[in-house]
């Protein structure tokens, strides 16, 4: 028996509720920004899917994106160097962030960096770090799979999770 069972119902419909609108607002916004957008938005739409029938409806258009886009991100050589130094980049990029360094008079930001401090710079670093372990699971998963058979295994367990929400 988990923690959330022992919770009165109310209590665990407003964990569900808040965690999951919590993960859709970030995975919106990390659309945008540096950060796993469509994984935040599926797994959102995921908890949002045992109280709300739109959002089990919405996530298999999400999954299916979410899986084309991870196959399409380790389809070749490349693309997997090019996202492997972009999350070098963002971890080399937090640690100076973090150590908060004065910059040079001539420099458009100084003496300070925007926003810089220890909580900015372990943020980009944890999200270097969340981009190398997604893309690992990625090759892992989908290397070597074209984006109609990523739509395929979506959609299939998409189907097999919606069984699993209903009961």
């Amino acid at each position: 028996m988990s923690a959330l069972d022992r919770l009165p119902p109310w209590a665990k419909r407003v964990v569900v509720l808040v965690v999951g609108w919590l993960l859709v607002l970030g995975g919106v916004a990390a659309l945008i920004l540096p950060g796993p957008g469509l994984l935040m938005l599926l797994a959102g739409l995921f908890v949002l899917s045992h109280e709300y029938e739109w959002a089990q409806r919405g996530l298999e258009p999400v999954r299916i994106k979410a899986y084309a886009t991870a196959a399409e991100g380790v389809k070749t050589g490349p693309r997997i160097l090019l996202s492997t130094l972009g999350g070098a980049a963002l971890v080399a990029v937090g640690v100076v962030w973090a150590l908060d360094p004065t910059i040079p008079e001539w420099w458009i930001f100084s003496p300070e960096l925007p926003f810089g401090g220890l909580g900015t710079g372990l943020t980009l670093a944890l999200s270097g770090v969340l981009a190398w372990a997604l893309l690992v699971y990625s090759y892992r998963n989908f290397r070597g799979h074209s984006t109609e058979e990523m739509r395929q295994m979506a959609t299939e367990n998409a189907s097999s999770s919606a069984a699993d929400v209903r009961r």
